[in-house]
């Protein structure tokens, strides 16, 4: 397979090292350039010299979003402002985006990862990539395709939604590849099958990303669809924007390009490495980002580390897939539960279907209550429900430690969503 893309490291210490250069790079480049992050080094008492080993990391001061937003409109600028010439800005809704910097190398930088996403997913000039995600001031869209671009394969630019188009456009141009959300993956794999369309398109393989997709409903995506493969893409805007990693064919980790930044999980209330193989929130250094360089930021993304080497023999390393972000953990009876371990338990009962609520509620007594709302499984026998039922109640307290109600309805009866799908409702007061 042609790697254009890939860096060619002969082994993981030639990988440090060039670690340990661009974070030199880095530091030099932000205390000279940024008035912030000086200020950040001064009160920490560093300064570019003072790097000299990858060790020295945990010396750096960290970056969160709240400094991206009191920085508004430019924050983290390193560069002259005539050098930037692109911004791009979060999807939050609440108080001011983040707005991120771009210079031109940034965008070469950008796309040129990308395109490796792509590589890795076993793109070729060949192919044809529709392109079902936001445009705008959002790096979603613009990210897909110049990407797509890079590569050299033919981009199909829809954007999100418009579903008859969608369909028209997977007929009409034999789109390959299809680039979207979780949510709007399965709504295009059950409409296609409504249409009675799948016999008519030559889509091979989706690109997934923004939202998390448990096993159960991308089993049934391939299965809906009948595809060669699908993938996991990594990013957010602060970090380029998506792109930032791929799971490869063997589905064994997502790999993040560790050659333009470096990959902490730490504990995200004692800001300390977490064990081997532990869930932790990500926080991530840039190595080469001129524009708005990013210093042990804090993503609250929430994965783990996989230690050992992939299977496909491509030595950059690996993290596991996104389980929810650290501020978006519930506390139930004192228990800390992630969203990616309710799709993991679920996704393990045959009986469940793709689709699932929790809700959430304190009732009278004073104390909280969870109830988990799932689909059936399509094609399931209606009078299993109180089997399925139990299953789910005896595997979230033997799995996450909490007692749950749950509720099953029919396979399809869940609302479907051409965005990310909302599955939490905390109703406690």
């Amino acid at each position: 397979m042609n790697t254009t893309f890939m860096p060619q490291f002969k082994d993981i210490d030639q990988l440090f090292e060039h670690q340990l250069e661009g974070l030199k790079w880095t530091i030099d480049h932000t205390y000279n350039g940024s008035a912030f992050y000086k200020k950040q080094f001064e009160k920490a008492g560093i300064t570019p010299g003072d790097i000299t080993s990858l060790d020295d990391l945990n010396r750096l001061p960290f970056t969160t979003g709240n400094d991206l937003k009191e920085g508004y409109p430019l924050p983290l600028l390193s560069v002259p402002e005539r050098d930037v010439v692109r911004i791009h800005a979060s999807s939050g809704t609440t108080g001011k985006r983040k707005v991120l910097s771009y210079t031109q190398n940034d965008l070469i930088v950008w796309f040129d990862m990308f395109a490796r996403c792509y590589e890795m997913a076993g793109l070729t000039k060949e192919d044809r990539v529709q392109i079902a995600v936001g445009y705008g001031v959002w790096t979603a869209g613009m990210g897909f395709q110049l990407g797509c671009e890079r590569l050299g394969a033919m981009a199909v630019p829809v954007g999100p939604g418009n579903i008859d188009m969608q369909c028209q456009f997977l007929v009409d141009l034999q789109s390959t590849v299809f680039c979207c959300t979780a949510s709007m993956a399965l709504l295009m794999a059950e409409e296609i099958n409504k249409r009675g369309i799948k016999e008519q398109i030559n889509l091979k393989k989706i690109i997934l990303g923004s939202e998390r997709c448990s096993s159960a409903m991308r089993a049934k995506i391939k299965d809906l669809l009948g595809l060669e493969d699908m993938f996991d893409i990594t990013g957010m805007t602060e970090l380029y924007g998506p792109g930032t990693g791929l799971d490869c064919h063997k589905h064994e980790g997502i790999h993040y390009w560790a050659d333009k930044y470096i990959l902490e999980i730490l504990d995200p209330d004692t800001l300390k490495p977490v064990k081997d193989g532990d869930v932790g929130e990500m926080v991530v250094t840039t190595l080469c980002k001129e524009a708005a360089p990013l210093v042990r930021y804090r993503t609250r993304d929430l994965t783990r580390k996989i230690s050992r080497p992939c299977s496909c023999g491509n030595i950059l390393p690996m993290h596991d897939k996104i389980m929810g972000r650290s501020d978006d953990m519930i506390i139930l009876k004192g228990v800390n539960i992630y969203p990616g371990q309710i799709d993991e338990v679920l996704s393990s009962i045959p009986e469940v279907g793709s689709e699932y609520q929790l809700h959430l509620e304190r009732k009278a007594d004073g104390k909280d209550y969870m109830t988990i709302k799932t689909e059936s499984r399509q094609g399931s026998d209606s009078a299993d429900t109180e089997n399925i039922k139990a299953k789910i109640k005896k595997t979230i307290k033997s799995k996450i430690m909490v007692s749950c109600d749950a509720q099953i309805c029919a396979y399809g009866d869940l609302p479907r969503f051409e965005g990310k799908t909302r599955r939490i409702f905390d109703n406690r007061s």
